[in-house]
């Protein structure tokens, strides 16, 4: 008879690293840096908040791995040009009572506003559609040293994450960021080494994992946020990342991070789900199920998880070994202890509207509303469930006026 699996359950990685439970916070749009794009004070205390509320494994918002490519305007960059300092400040706080805090590295390619980039690049210069062709411009294809380069930044990126105190990173494999977009025969329509078939789109993500391997050694943990599909004609496919798994698992990756969409079909945020999906609680928790099937390599499912019953059910279900929350940990830090203490707990979301379409449109509340959650906790202030959608689309307007409002995704 098989033991049933708890949320408190640890798990030890085939390195040997042991998290010391199965709750894992998936990343989230902080847009806590400073000018220099080095983390605020406030990370540390925001990720020191979380890793206090039970948390077995933080993933860090999106670090870039190229100052020069960013998808948000107040990005934290990792580079040669960070203050190390600061990130040990956060490494420090974030790892407290036994917690795991990884770096999630990302480089946007095509997908920066373009009011921060004239021209940015991407496995082809293809742009991107659904209405978003005003606010991004259409990019450059990069050249085969640039791929290179872009590579050795994720390396460089990694072995820096390691000596400031991250326990692990992870690549930014989703939602349509380059490493997404190279996998895509919708976006990289190369003729190259690096495009074609899906042996060849899957050579970047693959030289990536292998760089970052070789900085950081074979017992530090490294895993990938990826893609089930994008959901769109012409894009990555559920068979394609099917093989992508497999590839990765073979090449000897930690963990995957199962999530979906990208900035032109946006499933990850539980859009038009099905009934069934929001029964389940789990956006792409049928997908797992079929991953599972190909590779023993531990999974995360993250999106939609609202309730102990629903995340217990999602372990014993074997489809998962871990459970990804996000913008519910915005609204109550202690949500982890809530969750391994009682069975029966949950938590609801807000629905968000200021009872205006068009501002409601351009506020982007689904990002900007826990932003300013986020924001309170980094501030030492607690979380505010009944946060006016309005003092939030008037502060962000005051803070960074309209370009705020241009489309973003985590």
């Amino acid at each position: 008879m098989t033991a049933t699996l708890s949320l408190q359950q640890p798990y030890t990685l085939k390195n040997g690293t042991t998290i010391k439970n199965r709750l894992f916070k998936s990343a989230m749009s902080e847009q806590l840096s400073d000018t220099q794009h080095d983390p605020l004070p406030g990370l540390a205390t925001l990720y020191h908040a979380w890793a206090q509320g039970g948390l077995g494994l933080s993933i860090s918002g999106n670090l870039m791995v190229d100052r020069n490519a960013l998808g948000e305007p107040r990005q934290v960059v990792l580079d040669e040009q960070s203050d190390l300092t600061l990130f040990r400040n956060w490494t420090r706080q974030g790892t407290v009572n036994d917690t795991h805090l990884w770096a999630q590295l990302n480089h946007p390619g095509k997908q920066i506003p373009n009011f921060i980039c004239k021209e940015p690049v991407a496995p082809s210069a293809i742009s991107l559609q659904g209405g978003l062709e005003k606010g991004f411009n259409t990019p450059r294809s990069l050249s085969h040293d640039e791929i290179i380069n872009i590579i050795q930044q994720f390396k460089t990126s990694a072995h820096l994450a390691k000596e400031v105190g991250f326990t692990g990173v992870q690549i930014h494999g989703a939602h349509g960021y380059l490493v997404s977009q190279f996998l895509s025969s919708r976006h990289n329509q190369r003729t190259d080494k690096w495009g074609g078939d899906i042996e060849n789109r899957m050579l970047f993500v693959l030289a990536v994992y292998q760089a970052i391997r070789d900085a950081v050694g074979p017992d530090y943990p490294v895993g990938i946020k990826l893609n089930s599909a994008d959901f769109m004609h012409g894009g990555f496919t559920e068979e394609e990342s099917m093989q992508v798994v497999k590839a990765l698992s073979e090449a000897g990756i930690d963990q995957i991070e199962i999530s979906g969409g990208t900035y032109e079909s946006p499933a990850m945020t539980g859009r038009k789900v099905r009934q069934s999906t929001l029964e389940r609680e789990a956006y792409f928790l049928s997908y797992a199920e079929k991953v599972r099937t190909i590779t023993d390599t531990p999974l995360v499912v993250t999106g939609g998880f609202r309730s102990s019953k629903a995340m217990l059910s999602a372990l014993n279900s074997n489809a998962t070994d871990f459970i990804g929350i996000a913008r519910p940990l915005s609204l109550d830090t202690q949500l982890p202890n809530k969750l391994m203490a009682s069975d029966e707990h949950k938590i609801a979301l807000p629905q968000l509207t200021s009872g205006v379409r068009a501002v409601d449109k351009m506020g982007m509340f689904d990002i900007t509303w826990y932003e300013a959650q986020l924001a309170r906790i980094a501030n030492n202030k607690l979380p505010k469930a009944n946060l006016s959608t309005w003092s939030v689309f008037f502060h962000t307007l005051c803070s960074a006026g309209m370009y705020a409002f241009r489309k973003r995704r985590a």
